[in-house]
């Protein structure tokens, strides 16, 4: 997945989130707040696992979509771009004593 996949999912994120739209799955979640969306991420999360255990590549590679939607959704709701995170990540690959 290169960079602008996550860029453009923000922007998607971002522009729904400021929509009255009542049937956007993103407008639902922030209007359930912070706990929702922090219970979504983590549920994901446990989905991810459990696909990665017990269920097959393609099942991985959908909860891992899951999971990352989600987490954007986080990030946003906590003021933080993806740039912002992919620049820390940026950053530790500079040290390979972190990995």
């Amino acid at each position: 997945m290169n960079e602008e996949v996550l860029l453009e999912l923000e922007r998607i994120i971002k522009k729904r989130r400021k929509s009255s739209d009542s049937n956007s799955y993103v407008v639902k979640l922030f209007s359930e707040g912070k706990v929702k969306i922090a219970n979504k991420v983590g549920e994901e999360a446990v989905e991810t696992i459990s696909a990665y255990l017990v269920e097959g590549k393609k099942n991985l590679q959908e909860e891992s979509a899951d999971l990352i939607f989600h987490l954007m959704v986080m990030l946003d709701e906590a003021d933080i771009s993806i740039s912002d995170v992919l620049s820390v990540l940026k950053k530790r690959m500079k040290n390979d004593w972190y990995w």
